[in-house]
């Protein structure tokens, strides 16, 4: 162990400090103040004769006279099953009044990149219970699928619907796969203690946190521990998959404060700013965490990851969603004018996609129906939210029957398949029934997208989703 008295500047939440000797990258540093305070760093720079460090737990309190010592290794870990059901702060340590954690293993945070050559492409559905997610943007096993949200907007609300209702449906037990159970690893960064609040009442009161892993970094914690936490979520994420075999479901929010803290660490470091003054390598950072997500051949678990971003300004454009949609495959768009009519969940289904959907539904994985139904519902309500335009010009009575039709569907379509409330989790079967209850107004003639076989064998004229189900 290398011990120092050599600090040389304080910046933000950087330490620099004077060595004579090589130090690691990534290093893991403890900090010494004068009063016998003891804080957590990391190297985050290192070259001829001084290290830059980043304190996970602020600078207050460090000044040129405290002690610096260099463990000689990086940050990890401890992981163990036992995790399962605690309450971690955003470093990894116990913040529930629980017992220690004995762990069964230390894996480093970075984490090993997944081999090309050994990933499984993702194709296995998981069944979220909200219609407007499992019936229109599917969400499969191994897959990012970000959520797009904004200010004010109830993306905490479906994320945690999200993380209560996940399942593996029971065609994967079918396939061979009953040995893998179904786990969530929740990650929040910079929220408010008004927030971590209702997480922690939601997930007791629904026994969601049996499952759970949970991380809370919150605001008024210091920034650098923020870019800690997703790694540890990741961390906990990956050994529950690959070395004990769960399927694992990670969501973490809010990414907008992770890539908040890593402007403010690159200007202490006094980088030269990139788009809208955040590091120019942002996009290998956030890179460098999606895709961690996947399958891998040979393993029955896998890491499913659903990271949700407040554009700020709702602003799609903003490098935050920009960057993130670049790498993800797709994303879900929470819509403020669907929230301000009073939506739940308001997810807007035109601008939101899922790129993997296509090789997770289907027969032997949904329904063989579920495509179709998609699409020919996709291409109604577009129709519908186009017309809307039109009626606000010319009114609705200048318009033809055919076009009232697409109308009455895009806000049926709204009122009965995506507004389905917070607290309703509806199976495959029910979401594409009611898709069939709200197609079926539609003249026969006007399904081009579905195939005739199952027109014959799921239209209907004058009966409801509810009267087919209890059939």
């Amino acid at each position: 162990m290398k011990e120092y008295q050599t600090i040389s500047e304080i910046s933000g939440p950087l330490v620099f400090a004077e060595v004579d000797e090589p130090i690691g990258y990534d290093e893991i540093v403890e900090i010494e103040t004068p009063q016998g305070e003891t804080k957590r760093g990391q190297v985050l720079e290192s070259s001829d004769g001084v290290v830059a460090i980043q304190v996970f737990e602020g600078t207050t309190g460090i000044d040129k006279n405290a002690s610096v010592r260099f463990l000689g290794e990086t940050m990890k870990m401890p992981v163990t099953e036992d995790l399962l059901g605690r309450v971690l702060d955003g470093s990894g340590q116990p913040i529930d009044g629980g017992p220690e954690i004995v762990p069964d293993d230390r894996h480093d945070i970075v984490g090993a990149a997944i081999n090309p050559y050994s990933r499984e492409y993702p194709e296995e559905f998981i069944q979220t219970g909200v219609a407007a997610v499992d019936g229109m943007n599917t969400l499969v096993r191994g897959q990012k699928l970000p959520i797009f949200s904004a200010s004010g907007l109830p993306h905490n609300d479906l994320a945690l619907q999200i993380a209560r209702q996940a399942t593996v449906p029971e065609e994967a037990a079918e396939e061979g796969e009953e040995g893998s159970e179904f786990a969530v690893v929740f990650g929040a960064m910079g929220i408010t203690a008004e927030e971590a609040n209702e997480f922690m009442d939601d997930f007791e009161r629904t026994g969601a946190l049996e499952r759970s892993v949970v991380f809370m970094n919150l605001a008024d914690d210091p920034a650098v521990e923020r870019t800690v936490t997703p790694r540890m979520a990741l961390t906990t994420a990956e050994y529950l998959a690959f070395e004990k075999d769960y399927h694992v479901l990670v969501i973490l929010t809010d990414m907008t404060n992770y890539c908040e803290a890593l402007r403010e660490i690159g200007a202490a470091r006094e980088e030269v700013p990139g788009r809208r003054g955040y590091p120019g390598y942002m996009y290998t950072d956030l890179a460098q965490l999606y895709e961690r997500a996947g399958r891998i051949e040979g393993r029955e678990g896998s890491v499913t990851q659903i990271p949700i971003l407040t554009m700020p300004g709702d602003d799609d454009t903003h490098p935050i969603p920009d960057l993130t949609g670049y790498i993800t495959e797709g994303q879900i768009y929470v819509d403020r004018d669907l929230h301000s009519q009073g939506v739940q969940p308001p997810v807007n289904v035109l601008p939101s996609l899922s790129r993997l959907m296509d090789d997770g539904i289907g027969e032997g994985l949904t329904r063989e129906d579920h495509a179709d139904v998609s699409d020919q519902m996709y291409a109604a309500y577009a129709e519908g939210e186009d017309l809307r335009d039109l009626v606000n010009i010319v009114g609705r009575e200048a318009l033809s029957e055919r076009d009232n039709k697409y109308l009455d569907f895009a806000d049926r379509f709204e009122d009965e398949f995506v507004d389905q409330g917070f607290d309703t989790d509806r199976s495959i079967d029910e979401t594409l029934e009611i898709g069939w209850d709200l197609l079926s107004m539609l003249p026969e003639e006007e399904l081009n997208r579905i195939d005739e076989d199952l027109i014959d064998e799921h239209y209907r004229e004058g009966e409801t989703a509810e009267e087919v189900t209890a059939d």
